[in-house]
């Protein structure tokens, strides 16, 4: 009896151990990961190809912003914070390469582990990394981080939160996360998360800390000094640990960077051209060409240079909030979207030489076909035939104006629109059949000259169409609290896409987030055919299904007709201080806070 108990056993134990060997199948600890594929740098990588590793360090600059802030903890959904924080005081177990869609090295971590299924990750921590306060980075802080922020922090760390099934410590300086959804992308968001300090916030009230709360980070810099809503002074740690990690080296070399805050755009510029200010990007293609010949450029002192890139356009105009009538009726949508005479607009204000943004992916080889879809795409979008915008299946294009003023066929295509939704035009003004009016309100913040311009125009062809609009113009504090309650009719919107789309998909469209206060789904889109082309994304097992999946993606969003797209930029135009420099290596996502200022340097002569 005893040994038929036994052999059992063993039989149990051996199968036990085979299962156990099938989860761990292929987990060895690298230096790097990838979505798809392995890392292009090997575990012996000196720095990142974009950066120069031998780049001096010295000298200070100063950067502007527009509007003010009233908070320095960027992790929390409450106040305004200035956006630079997080990228330059505060770093994750894994960086981010700039270079490749999508691929993390060590950075707190030395190692990441995870299986075939990308069902668990593990990490080893490097036994130097500390604190800006010098104390060490421990295991208890990485856990710590991750549950403080799925609960009180930005709901933009909610979502990866709820898909983790657990963490536990499993070493001195190793832990190991799984979890509770198929999604290959979760191990990479788990080494992106910042980690806090655990000394800082345990027992105190994170999501409402007061401004001189400032929360311990690991990072380069550290906040030196502020005065609320006029500048923060950053201060790069001399004492900085990271100083020599292969993904580190050679970035962070200013010794000191202020951040101004500034009314509005016009004041920033002027700042700028008195020598305020250091650099300054630069979005107007027209303003680049007619109004940077100031004194200080025809001396030298300061240089125009050109960033190109190879990212999607992502999405940039005025956004339509669904969650209400009469925008959620896609008719009317459509009819605003003819309304908007982007030809001369474009032409407007910037010369007509930025090419239009034709749909969320744009300009990227994951952007939607023309004509209908065909292959995996419409495999994909079948099953929601019934359900989709029109368009989504069939094609949909955005239209095209002569460029005169009048948009005399546009008019005439919205007027058509308004009609089929119900609306009519009784003496001048558009009327539904409870004759009430066709009345909105376009919220801008005070500091956006450019969208007052834009939406100054727009206003124009939408009154001869009888529609009364309102442009209301709030600071940016209430701008802040405005949106993140989606209490707007119209505002401006803006949403940078990568070559890596993933999680923060469903943050932005999708429909648990669409009545998720301070969620990036401003639209309101609420659609299971978008939720379902987001999972299909983020479980796809090779790039072909993951490319077939947001290109359906992007026919939905586009033909949904949420956004009225304005111009894109395929280049970064940024003026500055001649003794900014930055490496000839360009990364392929181009300019951004992780190029600029993060890889430049300070060179006097």
């Amino acid at each position: 009896m005893g040994t038929v108990y036994f052999r059992a056993s063993k039989r149990i134990f051996a199968m036990w151990l085979a299962i156990l060997w099938a989860s761990t199948a292929q987990a060895e600890p690298s230096h790097g990961i990838s979505m798809y594929g392995t890392p292009a740098l090997p575990p012996d990588f000196v720095s990142l190809p974009y950066v120069r590793p031998d780049a001096p360090r010295g000298g200070s600059i100063t950067l502007g912003n527009t509007g003010g802030f009233n908070s320095l903890n960027p992790f929390v959904r409450k106040g305004t914070v200035p956006w630079q924080l997080r990228f330059l005081t505060h770093e994750s177990l894994m960086g981010r390469s700039w270079d490749e869609p999508f691929t993390l090295y060590g950075l707190l971590a030395e190692s990441i582990e995870v299986p075939d299924d990308r069902s668990w990750v593990a990490f080893t921590l490097r036994e130097n990394a500390r604190f800006s306060d010098g104390s060490p980075v421990t295991v208890e802080d990485v856990i710590f981080s991750y549950e403080l922020l799925g609960t009180e922090g930005h709901p933009r760390y909610h979502g990866l939160a709820q898909q983790i099934d657990s963490i536990e410590k499993t070493g001195p300086r190793s832990l190991r996360i799984a979890f509770n959804t198929d999604n290959r992308e979760l191990a990479l968001l788990a080494g992106m998360r910042p980690i806090l300090s655990r000394a800082q916030w345990e027992g105190r009230d994170f999501a409402n800390a007061p401004l001189d709360a400032v929360p311990l980070g690991t990072g380069p810099y550290v906040v030196a000094g502020y005065e609320a809503g006029r500048f923060v002074q950053l201060t790069r740690n001399t004492d900085y640990w990271g100083a020599d990690v292969p993904f580190r080296r050679g970035t962070h070399n200013f010794d000191s960077i202020k951040l101004d805050f500034y009314g509005d755009a016009a004041v920033f510029f002027e700042a700028f051209k008195g020598g305020d200010v250091s650099a300054l990007r630069e979005f107007n293609a027209e303003k680049w060409a007619t109004q940077y010949d100031f004194p200080a450029i025809t001396r030298g002192d300061v240089i125009k240079s050109e960033i190109p890139h190879e990212k999607p356009s992502g999405m940039t105009g005025f956004v339509m909030n669904t969650r209400t009538a009469p925008f959620d009726d896609w008719r009317v949508r459509e009819a605003l979207i003819q309304a908007f005479n982007f030809e001369f607009i474009n032409d407007t204000l910037t010369g007509g030489v930025q090419p239009r943004i034709t749909s969320y992916f744009s300009n990227s080889g994951l952007a939607m076909r023309p004509g209908p879809a065909s292959g995996p795409v419409a495999d994909l979008l079948a099953p929601f035939a019934a359900d989709h915008p029109p368009g989504a299946l069939d094609g949909y294009a955005l239209p095209v104006s002569d460029g005169s003023a009048r948009n005399r066929k546009g008019i005439r295509k919205a007027m058509a629109l308004l009609e089929e939704a119900g609306w009519t035009a009784e003496g001048g003004e558009m009327r539904n059949s409870a004759g009430e009016p066709l009345a909105f309100t376009i919220l801008l913040a005070q500091d956006s000259s450019e969208n007052l311009a834009i939406a100054d125009l727009y206003v124009t062809g939408l009154k001869r169409l009888g529609i009364d609009v309102t442009i209301e113009t709030t600071d940016s504090a209430q701008y802040t609290e405005r949106t993140n309650a989606f209490d707007f009719d119209m505002t401006y919107f803006r949403r940078a896409l990568s070559l890596s789309p993933g999680n923060e998909q469903r943050f932005y469209w999708g429909s648990d987030a669409a009545e998720q206060p301070g969620s990036r789904n401003w639209m309101g889109v609420s659609s299971p055919a978008v939720d379902s082309m987001i999972d299909t994304m983020l479980t796809a097992r090779d790039e072909d299904e993951f490319v077939a999946a947001v290109r359906a993606l992007d026919r939905l969003l586009t033909a949904g007709r949420y956004v009225i797209p304005f111009w894109q930029y395929t280049q970064t135009q940024i003026a500055h201080i001649r003794e900014m420099r930055y490496p000839e290596r360009v990364p392929v996502y181009g300019d951004g806070p992780n190029f600029m200022p993060e890889v430049w340097w300070y060179d006097p002569s």
